[in-house]
């Protein structure tokens, strides 16, 4: 379970520097110092915690589903700026209401980057035992100040074609979302297996699909014979 959370934390990391490479600089300026900032300051927070109970919670499975509702919200935001990022990019974003929902989106920073900014200050702090928690906290801040800016620019260097990162940032959200459903799951099966089908309900799966399927097509043709 540790090694799941370690990656999640590593993909978050990740694709919060990706979604900067489409800002401006002033941007990136502010996020960088509002996550300093953040990391300096709750060093308080940070040293009333202890292995023993990081560990109890990762054990706790209503937790992690709690977790995972965090965890799904930012997936589908994320996923829903690279849509309709791609949209913009085609010249396809026409209504000023989905042109706003874009702008929304854009903007967000991200929520489970400030709960791995706080585990990898509690880490930290857990390596060096004996030195001013304030002083781990302000260096790590510090380094923040540089890592932000530094990363962002190495990832838009190595993948300057914007359509590109879009993609990446699809299918790294998608894989977090695929290990949020491990973590959640911890280990076990979330509900109990059953030996028996239910007709009705699979005849009624199967009506929905076959009724959304035709409607879906139908919509399709229409759509090609405006054109």
């Amino acid at each position: 379970m540790q090694t799941v959370v370690l990656v999640l934390m590593i993909l978050t990391a990740f694709n919060f520097l990706l979604k900067q490479t489409f800002h401006r600089w002033y941007y990136i300026l502010a996020v960088t110092l509002l996550m300093s900032l953040f990391t300096g300051l709750m060093w308080p927070a940070a040293i009333e915690q202890s292995k023993s109970q990081i560990a109890t919670w990762l054990e706790n499975s209503t937790l992690m589903l709690d977790t995972s509702i965090l965890l799904t919200i930012e997936v589908f935001v994320q996923m829903g700026f690279c849509l309709l990022a791609a949209q913009q990019l085609t010249g396809g974003m026409e209504k000023k209401s989905v042109r706003w929902i874009y702008r929304v989106l854009w903007l967000f920073p991200g929520i489970l980057i400030f709960a791995v900014l706080f585990s990898l200050l509690v880490g930290i702090i857990f390596l060096f035992p004996g030195v001013s928690f304030a002083a781990i906290a302000w260096s790590l801040a510090a380094t923040i100040l540089v890592v932000i800016p530094l990363g962002t620019w190495l990832l838009g260097w190595l993948l300057p074609e914007q359509e590109i990162r879009l993609e990446l940032l699809f299918l790294t959200n998608a894989l977090v979302a695929v290990l949020g459903i491990v973590a959640t799951v911890n280990g076990r099966t979330a509900v109990e297996g059953f030996s028996e089908v239910n007709w009705p309900a699979l005849a009624a799966m199967l009506g929905l699909l076959f009724v959304g399927g035709t409607a879906g097509l139908l919509f399709r043709k229409h759509t090609k014979n405006i054109q």
